[in-house]
């Protein structure tokens, strides 16, 4: 009985403290930014390049759109779309050290080892948690590559 007293007033002080901090962490006002840069194209659709929600800033997929890059191969895609996602950092006043999250859609995974060489270059030896999705197809046929990235601020 005397273990389980001390277990209860444990998990009765530990409910205080966490319900004290979380209470102060659900109170504090978070605000949601939607951006459109400047240094890009506007973006084709309905939707913003990015997304800043506290210190986390939600990329959209990029892709090499309206490009010169646009009808070449996967590997001139992704460096089409990589200079606009670290113009986007820069802008935010980071780099690629702050990777979280790479989501990459791609077309066809004969192409896939071009592609992680170039991502690994990309990365600045800052590999983030990643995901590569084949699908059927993108929005345009000329384009094989779109990616969605997650910077922490």
């Amino acid at each position: 009985m005397h273990k389980s007293f001390i277990m209860i007033i444990a998990l009765i002080i530990s409910i205080f403290f966490c319900g004290t901090g979380c209470a102060d962490y659900r109170s504090s006002p978070k605000t949601i930014e939607r951006i459109n840069y400047e240094k890009l194209p506007p973006p084709g659709g309905p939707f913003s390049h990015a997304v800043k929600y506290g210190n986390l800033l939600y990329i959209s997929g990029m892709t090499a759109y309206g490009s010169e890059a646009q009808d070449k191969n996967m590997a001139e895609q992704a460096k089409e779309i990589w200079k606009k996602i670290k113009i986007i950092a820069e802008t935010e006043g980071t780099d690629m050290s702050s990777l979280i999250k790479v989501t990459t859609f791609i077309t066809d995974f004969s192409q896939v080892a071009e592609l992680r060489k170039l991502l690994i270059d990309q990365y600045s030896g800052h590999l983030p948690a990643s995901s590569m999705v084949e699908v059927s197809r993108l929005f345009s046929p000329d384009i094989n590559i779109e990616i969605e990235v997650i910077l922490g601020l």
